[in-house]
């Protein structure tokens, strides 16, 4: 046998590691295409939650300004009281 030629053995090993190697790969690209799909899907949940906390701000800025217009009329209502009662 010459330094030049490969024995049975020697081909089947490199065939298996091919074929290995080849596994290998197409188990990388599955993995990469799942954590593609779950990184596109929590960029849309995050996104999802960005427009649910602006309504909520507004949501809570509308609270407040309520709240002081209520106070306001309060306010109002306490001194239209005590004018009434001054006038009784």
């Amino acid at each position: 046998m010459s330094s030049s030629t490969i024995s049975v053995d020697e081909f089947q090993a490199l065939e298996q590691k091919v074929l290995q190697t080849v596994e290998l790969i197409k188990k990388e690209r599955e993995a990469r295409a799942v954590a593609e799909s779950e990184r596109d899907a929590a960029r849309t949940e995050a996104a999802s939650l960005r427009e649910k906390l602006s309504a909520a701000s507004g949501a809570q800025a509308e609270v407040e300004s309520l709240n002081r217009e209520r106070e306001a009329v309060k306010v109002r209502v306490e001194k239209m009281l005590a004018q009434m009662d001054e006038l009784l």
